[in-house]
Parts: structure tokens; C-alpha cells; sequence
């Protein structure tokens, strides 16, 4: 039934197709473990103190792809030594296409690090055990909330921007 033509006619296989997203591939970039006060500080008693920090970069590699990394680095101290610093950096490359910029932004700013994480995290993890410390148990991390706090800052910037070019013109203008 699915080889049939209607009305004689062949199939079309250049229909137009919508929004297209695909996990071209998932890789580990960089992989980080430090320990400098061991074996020292596997006798240090005390509340861990612990640091996450969080970025993330897009390259545009071809017309519709995108490597896009997320990094992670933790860092640990215990009485105001360093117990350990792991770092991963996990990236993908992302095939995006028939997408308007503002939908294009927001899956390559939501959507792939939302992709990333878990295998970011298990590295993490791994990475702090392997080293002979207890897991870290990472919580989920909302990329939705953090892409919206981050358009209001460029919203918020281009509108300082927006406000000194007013200033300079008006500053010119009473010249």
C-alpha cells in the first residue's frame, strides 16, 4: 500500500519538512582530577566545602552544525585546603536546521546542555571516586531558567549600551 501513487503521481520526497534537531555525537573534551593535599587530607576531619562552577560554548562548525560543550569544575576544601578540583569538559555536536535564530538559540542554549549534563555528571562522579573521596551527588540543573536569566543580562546590557549611544548622541547634538 505504501508503494501507491495517487492519481499516477510518485511519491514526493522533498516535502518540506519542519524543524530538524539530531545528537550527531557525545564526547568527553577534557577531564580533570587534582588531589594536591593527598594523602594528607583523607585525615582531615570537618565540613567539605564545595564549589560548583558551570559554563557552557557553542561553535558553529557547519551550516546546520554545532559543537556545544559544557564544563564543569568542582572544587572541594576542607578546612581551607583543596581536597580535590575535578573538571570535565562534555561536548556534543548538535545537527540544528529549519530553525528561526530565536528558536536556534534557545535549543542550542536549553535543549543540547540539557543532553550534556548527565554525561557531564557521571564524569564528575567517576572522576571524585576514582580519587578516593565520597560521590557527590549533582542535582539537576534547570538550563531553561539559567537561558532566560541569561537573555534578561543581554537584554538588560543592550539596553545600557542603548542608553550611553543615547547620551553621547545627545551630548553631540548640545555641542
Amino acid at each position: 500500500m505504501s508503494d501507491e501513487t495517487l492519481n499516477g503521481a510518485a511519491p514526493s520526497t522533498d516535502a518540506p519538512q519542519g524543524p530538524l534537531f539530531t545528537v550527531e555525537k557525545l564526547y568527553v573534551k577534557d577531564l580533570s582530577f587534582e588531589a594536591p593535599n593527598a594523602p594528607q587530607v583523607f585525615n582531615e576531619q570537618g565540613q567539605p566545602d564545595l564549589q560548583m562552577k558551570l559554563n557552557q560554548k557553542v561553535e558553529r562548525l557547519a551550516e546546520n552544525a554545532y559543537e556545544v560543550s559544557l564544563g564543569i569544575t568542582l572544587t572541594c576544601t576542607l578546612n581551607g585546603k583543596t581536597a580535590y578540583l575535578a573538571e570535565v569538559e562534555q561536548c556534543g555536536v548538535f545537527g540544528l536546521a529549519g530553525m528561526e535564530a530565536p528558536m536556534l538559540d534557545a535549543m542550542l542554549g536549553i535543549q543540547c546542555p540539557t543532553i550534556l549534563y548527565p554525561y557531564a555528571s557521571a564524569a564528575i562522579t567517576q572522576l571524585i571516586t576514582s580519587g578516593g573521596f565520597p560521590p557527590f551527588p549533582m542535582q539537576p540543573i534547570n538550563f531553561e531558567a539559567l537561558y532566560a536569566e541569561a537573555l534578561r543580562q543581554r537584554a538588560a546590557q543592550i539596553g545600557q549600551q542603548d542608553g550611553a549611544l543615547a547620551a553621547d548622541t545627545d551630548t553631540a547634538g548640545n555641542a
